[in-house]
């Protein structure tokens, strides 16, 4: 039981992981679009944040997976199933993440862009050198909320199908001279302690960047 966990635990690992590579960058590029001058561009990226704020996560694989056969009578070959959970995966966080980098860029004094100009910064430089850096110190709190909260997510991949820990825990669970219970306590073992791990790495990122203080 416990083997079939951990090998089934790869796929949930490679799904956080995929997630936040994806779902990172993404949210800032959203952060820029939303602030955007151009007002259809911004006008998109609001209502794609709403939208994605305001679905089930569930809800939005699903659709994600179907739509290419049931919009498109499109098959996508190879294994969509698994590709379609990191697609949705990464445009819902993506959402959370632009959110949590406009509240981080936001709580920054309007004097330090000014004193930027002063120097002789565009913009551009004054983004990267001067507020990048104070942004992601304020939002790691944040952020690492919406990445605990990744990990206990992975589980929602089940709903199409895709094996992940906890989907192979029910597969579990159901079959003949299975322990029962047990299969879901041991899985919970696993999430508790991928989440330890998780919160013990985050924390130490925010040390790391605590010279910023």
């Amino acid at each position: 039981m416990v083997g079939e966990l951990a090998y089934a635990f790869i796929n949930t690992f490679l799904i956080f992981i995929l997630t936040l590579l994806g779902a990172l960058p993404l949210g800032l590029a959203v952060y820029f679009g939303k602030k955007s001058r151009f007002r259809p561009l911004k006008w998109f990226t609001e209502v794609y944040i709403s939208i994605m704020r305001g679905t089930p996560l569930m809800l939005q694989v699903m659709v994600i997976y179907f739509a290419p056969a049931l919009v498109f009578n499109f098959t996508v070959p190879g294994n969509w199933r698994f590709s379609a959970v990191i697609v949705a995966f990464i445009i819902n966080y993506a959402a959370y993440f632009a959110e949590i980098y406009r509240g981080g860029i936001e709580s920054i004094d309007n004097g330090q862009y000014e004193a930027a100009h002063v120097l002789g910064y565009g913009k551009a430089q004054t983004f990267v050198k001067i507020i990048l850096p104070q942004m992601v110190k304020r939002v790691v709190p944040a952020v690492t909320n919406e990445v605990i909260t990744l990990v206990k997510d992975t589980s929602l991949a089940s709903a199409i199908g895709t094996v992940e820990m906890f989907t192979k825990a029910k597969q579990i669970a159901v079959s003949p001279r299975s322990p029962g219970m047990l299969t879901f306590l041991v899985a919970g073992v696993f999430y508790f302690v991928f989440n330890a791990v998780v919160a013990f790495v985050m924390k130490r990122i925010e040390k790391a960047l605590s010279y910023y203080d």
